[in-house]
């Protein structure tokens, strides 16, 4: 072990603990807390120079946990805004929960490999060469691949859609005998 490494590991078991409370007592919950402190050691061993010697060094890290957690917590804030807003888009799309539901069962029915590739177009937005690189084949196997899933599709939308057939009246047969 060099220098650098033991340096390290003195001031990581000097400060740990208090280091370790400190975000304890601002963070909502404990895997937040050691997202936290982890980054705090991260930033204390690229910066181990800058770090003063003796009890000082517990000062240091508390400042560099204080600046850690108020860019953890502005992270926070922007994943609550962007999920709210994603609630608020989702529901204002207005769907017909029948006509989701069968469009949903129809899914369903296809094969995992219609449903990836039917998902790569409608929810990535890839077109048939980004497809292509993905699934690791041709444009045009890519094209044809998509076309059948589609037909398949289809196929599954509109035998959900087709009504059950009436029962037909029994009628007696007379013997022509």
């Amino acid at each position: 072990m060099d220098d650098r490494e033991a340096r390290f590991e003195a001031i990581y078991a000097a400060t740990y603990e208090p280091i370790l409370g400190y975000v304890l007592r601002r963070c909502a919950s404990p895997d937040d807390a050691a997202d936290v402190v982890a980054e705090t050691f991260t930033i204390a061993w690229r910066r181990l120079d800058e770090i003063p010697s003796g009890g000082r060094a517990r000062l240091w890290l508390y400042g560099v946990a204080r600046r850690v957690l108020a860019n953890h917590r502005r992270g926070e804030a922007q994943r609550r805004r962007r999920t709210t807003s994603l609630r608020d888009e989702i529901a204002a799309v207005e769907t017909d929960p029948v006509e989701a539901s069968a469009i949903a069962a129809a899914f369903r029915r296809l094969s995992d490999d219609d449903r990836e590739l039917l998902g790569l177009v409608a929810w990535e937005g890839l077109d048939h060469a980004a497809i292509a690189a993905v699934l690791g084949c041709s444009v045009g196997a890519a094209r044809v691949r998509l076309h059948r899933a589609r037909k398949r599709f289809d196929r599954a939308l509109r035998s959900d859609a087709r009504p059950a057939a009436a029962p037909r009246p029994i009628t007696e047969r007379r013997s022509l005998t």
